[in-house]
């Protein structure tokens, strides 16, 4: 899929979109948003929150984080045309625009994490290996960044480790390296998944410093096809590194040194991972979002558009052709902190979609 998606950013065949985006944007009537779920996962869904400023259109939306402020951060690879080049777009918690950065991780932008350490809170970007098809390479690629809320760097890991599982051999180059997501053990340790590249989670302690390496390509218990989410479960006693084996269409339950534990059904392709209070969403490039319970039982399959196709043809065409109250191909989502959820969507024009709590 690495490929393919790459050359989709290089081609990028959808009409421009209008600037800016408007704020809280309803049906097509113009009347009423539409409503997703049912009972206790009742959700209205206002697609295209937040109003961006006009030089900046929005490319494929991947990454989604909300701050202990209330400021909710996204994570695309910005359009081709777009006269600002920053991928990173800050809102306040009524879509009102903030701040912008990012501009070395255009085209590249893909997997966002937040995390509170001690006093202040820091970002992870999880930056993709550039399509060398893109008209203009980014200055940073296939790198894992911390930076400050405001986009200082404080540290990176730049390419795969020096391991022989990256290594050329004497029948080929050496193996790829993709970074997709990642995910933060409470000691601070970090498991990279490369998603895109050869299928492995590769394990950092807090300072970026190499541990170890497990998974790589195949079906098998243990095994992944594409690793590109990641999330740490800390709801029971003992935390669990939890991985969206997309390809595989399930996710896979790993000890904290990667030993395997079991596999959760119920998913087409998932990205990624948010909790709370007990509560998981999964965004599925299928076409839904997912939500399960403590026990990782199914509760709810939000806005799904009956279309289990990863490259809807939809997610390349302008935005007055999406249609309301379904989902094209979810890539992220966080919980804020009311409970409500929002959905970025890997769509040529990106769509930020806040589903608010009934």
């Amino acid at each position: 899929m690495n490929t393919t998606r790459r050359e989709f950013l290089a081609a990028a065949a959808a009409a421009p979109i209008l600037s800016p985006i408007l704020l809280g944007t309803q049906d097509k009537a113009g009347t009423r948003a539409p409503v997703m779920g049912e009972g206790a996962y009742t959700y209205e869904a206002m697609h295209d929150w937040g109003t961006l400023p006009p030089q900046i259109k929005y490319g494929n939306t991947h990454g989604v984080v909300q701050d202990a402020d209330g400021l909710i951060y996204i994570h695309h690879t910005v359009y081709q045309d777009s006269e600002s080049a920053d991928s990173m777009v800050v809102f306040d918690d009524k879509g009102r625009f903030v701040r912008s950065w990012g501009r070395q991780f255009r085209g590249v932008a893909h997997g966002l994490h937040i995390r509170r350490e001690g006093s202040d809170e820091f970002l992870y970007l999880t930056v993709n290996a550039a399509n060398p098809r893109l008209p203009v390479q980014p200055e940073m690629q296939a790198v894992v960044v911390k930076t400050t809320k405001k986009g200082e760097i404080v540290w990176k890991i730049q390419g795969p480790p020096d391991i022989a599982a990256y290594k050329a051999t004497a029948d080929g180059p050496p193996p790829r390296y993709n970074p997709t997501n990642l995910a933060i053990a409470p000691n601070g340790d970090i498991y990279v998944g490369d998603g895109y590249g050869s299928y492995y989670i590769n394990h950092y302690n807090s300072k970026g410093e190499y541990l170890r390496t497990f998974g790589g390509k195949g079906s098998d218990p243990g095994q992944l096809n594409e690793p590109h989410g990641i999330w740490m479960d800390t709801r029971g006693a003992t935390p669990i590194l939890v991985v969206a084996d997309r390809r595989n269409n399930r996710l896979q339950r790993f000890t904290l040194d990667g030993k395997h534990i079991d596999f959760v059904p119920g998913v087409r392709l998932p990205c990624h991972f948010d909790e709370r209070q007990g509560l998981v969403v999964v965004p599925d490039l299928h076409g839904r979002v997912t939500l399960m319970d403590r026990s990782n039982a199914l509760v709810a399959h939000l806005g799904d558009s009956k279309d289990p196709n990863w490259n809807n043809p939809l997610r390349t065409k302008p935005r007055d052709q999406f249609i309301p109250g379904q989902f094209i191909c979810p890539h992220g989502a966080c919980f804020d902190h009311d409970g409500n959820i929002f959905v970025v969507e890997w769509v040529e024009v990106g769509r930020v979609t806040k589903l608010r709590k009934v």
